[in-house]
């Protein structure tokens, strides 16, 4: 048992995971994440940039609930540039390097809600964190 604690049966079946993820953590999960998720969509589904965008979504706010109240301010940061990573499998790109630099520019044009929605999500979610974590500091200290 892990410094004395003790789990109750069924205790810990019924909880969601927690971790608490570094800024460098929070941004390789999200890049990878979306990475992975870019290529099953191009996979699976024939590159549904709709299912891209959900998932998107779902993976920024995964990483500003997970990552590390010290390093909360990273989460939007990192988002972005996980988006334009897997977008890489997703956009349809044929014709070497400049048709998937091409593709990749329509793909983050023509896909912008999702960019600035997930953003603006992970933004929230981290600014909420931050002023809670600011005010804990203040009461203890």
């Amino acid at each position: 048992m892990a410094a004395g604690r003790r789990i109750r049966s069924g205790e810990a079946a019924g909880r969601l995971p927690n971790p608490r993820l570094t800024g460098l953590g929070s941004g390789l999960f999200c890049v990878a994440a979306m990475f992975v998720l870019g290529y099953l969509d191009q996979l699976f589904l024939g590159a549904s940039l709709t299912l891209y965008g959900m998932l998107f979504l779902l993976v920024c706010v995964l990483t500003a609930v997970w990552v590390r109240a010290g390093d909360v301010l990273t989460a939007p940061v990192v988002v972005p540039i996980a988006f334009a990573v897997g977008l890489l499998p997703v956009a349809d790109g044929s014709g070497g390097l400049a048709g998937s630099l091409m593709a990749l520019f329509t793909g983050l044009a023509t896909q912008a809600g999702w960019l600035y929605g997930g953003t603006l999500a992970a933004g929230l979610i981290v600014l909420v964190r931050r002023v809670r974590w600011v005010r804990q500091r203040r009461r203890r200290g």
